[in-house]
């Protein structure tokens, strides 16, 4: 009978340290951040690495939609709202949490009296170091600056540049400022309403230009479809993104102490990626530690500073262009109709 009740007592022991290490890996298991907003697209982790960039748990959050074609975001820290471009609507619109999206303002790229087609809106947009708007305007085939505050936004704006060499430029699109004010910009034809046929198309290639006092210096014009540009942190590296789906790749420049180009190669060939995904490379943006945030075929890919892709935001939509916010806990992404974003570790 004692050993009837030793065997009894021991199986409820075993029983009872079971259930408490089973609720023990549950615990373990990762909490799902609840959030407000819808989710979609899935996170590709291809390194290690890539957690220390975008947590476990990290969703895709649909923040706003219905747009026709979103680009060029940019955060504005003062008053902690976001603002994109929407090119076919020739708008821009402004995003704050708990408030949603508004317009900011009509129109954005073209200010032509004449009514026009194609992709005629803001595309780039970037706060200098003055707290003004900048704008790549597709319609007006320039780089222009808002003149009124960003608190009280209107359509008046004054040309940076607009032509190099007197011909005027096809549409500027991308664009990003380097520490000393000068403008890295890139000028496909995009805007044009024939594109690359449009009769009005003064420039007979597609450019990569550095604007610095007034002058455009064309850095190359090698690339069919220049596109999404940025500087690496220490400035010695430019980014340019080719949307050409039969050339689908990220080129990577060294650059000189005049900021000008020595040489380049390819950072990264996504072509046979474009052939089955969504999206080409467009827009990107570099982190304080050198890593690339590219969208691309199937959402954002993120590089090392050495080329290897670490992981990949899976948007499920051709994704246009991103945006940090300013202390780096969030990315936003363009993507077709919507707007997105997801949490980083920051």
């Amino acid at each position: 009978m004692k050993n009837i009740f030793t065997a009894v007592f021991f199986s409820l022991l075993l029983l009872f340290l079971w259930g408490c290490n089973s609720k023990a890996k549950k615990e373990e298991k990762p909490a799902i951040v609840e959030t407000s907003y819808s989710t979609t697209g899935s996170i590709e982790r291809l390194d290690p690495l890539f957690d220390d960039i975008v947590d476990s748990h990290a969703q895709i959050e649909v923040i706003g939609e219905g747009f026709d074609w979103t680009e060029g975001p940019v955060w504005v820290e003062e008053g902690g709202y976001l603002l994109f471009s929407d090119i076919p609507k020739n708008s821009i619109y402004k995003w704050k949490v708990n408030e949603g999206t508004s317009l900011y303002l009509k129109p954005s790229g073209y200010t032509g009296a004449v009514p026009r087609g194609g992709e005629l809106g803001s595309n780039a947009l970037l706060i200098d170091s003055d707290g003004k708007l900048v704008l790549c305007q597709h319609g007006d085939r320039r780089l222009a600056k808002m003149l009124s505050p960003l608190s009280a936004p209107e359509a008046n704006f004054e040309t940076l540049v607009a032509d190099h060499d007197g011909k005027r430029f096809n549409s500027p699109n991308d664009a990003v400022f380097s520490t000393g004010n000068a403008v890295y910009f890139t000028d496909p034809p995009y805007g044009l309403e024939q594109q690359a046929e449009d009769p009005s198309r003064e420039i007979p290639f597609q450019g990569v230009y550095r604007l610095a006092n007034g002058k455009a210096d064309l850095l190359t014009d090698s690339l069919s479809r220049p596109n999404g540009i940025a500087l690496s942190p220490d400035e010695k590296r430019l980014y340019v993104a080719n949307s050409d789906p039969e050339k689908a790749i990220w080129m990577i420049y060294e650059l000189d102490e005049n900021g000008l180009i020595k040489e380049g190669s390819i950072f990264y060939d996504a072509t046979e990626n474009a052939k089955h995904e969504k999206g080409l490379p467009d827009g990107m943006k570099v982190d304080s530690k050198g890593n690339i945030f590219a969208t691309g075929p199937g959402g954002v890919w993120v590089f090392n500073p050495e080329g290897k892709v670490l992981g990949k935001i899976k948007t499920g939509q051709a994704t246009s262009n991103c945006a940090f916010s300013q202390d780096g806990k969030w990315l936003f992404m363009t993507a077709d109709d919507f707007i997105m974003r997801i949490a980083l570790k920051s």
